[in-house]
């Protein structure tokens, strides 16, 4: 994902699980793929706090695939190691939902991993994108001082 300047989060929310025996390859070291479920349940655990999860946005009409998602890996985390993911809402001004993530290791501290992802709105009715800010999303940005 490129942005021309650092943006700092208007909200964060911090999320913790433990990894599950599925998530880990033959090494007992967490699958590379996994981290991309984990950025998905920082991102629902976000939409609950905030209101503004799947189903949220659904009753309004839209959808939101992802379309750009990245993920930088620093540190190897085991089976049954416990992490925190950091889900970091990003404003932008365009019809997008811009979040950043970090993963950390149980100690709270080693970065694990870090990410980045961008959501669309797209109509649940027409399947078309959706260019504008739809009013909803307008609303909850001014719900929580999002400028």
């Amino acid at each position: 994902m490129k942005r021309h300047k650092k943006q700092e989060p208007a909200l964060i929310h911090r999320t913790t699980i433990r990894v599950r025996f599925s998530e880990v390859d033959a090494m007992n070291v967490v699958w590379h793929g996994s981290y991309v479920r984990y950025l998905e349940d920082g991102r629902e655990a976000f939409g609950r706090e905030y209101a503004i999860g799947y189903f949220d946005i659904m009753k309004e009409g839209y959808v939101v695939p992802i379309v750009d998602l990245n993920v930088q890996y620093k540190h190897s985390v085991l089976y049954g190691e416990t992490i925190t993911i950091e889900t970091r809402y990003i404003p932008s001004s365009a019809a997008k939902i811009l979040f950043e993530y970090i993963i950390y290791k149980e100690d709270g501290q080693t970065i694990a991993a870090t990410g980045s992802s961008a959501q669309v709105f797209v109509s649940r009715e027409t399947n078309q994108l959706e260019l504008n800010t739809p009013a909803f999303y307008k609303a909850w940005k001014e719900k929580w001082n999002i400028g």
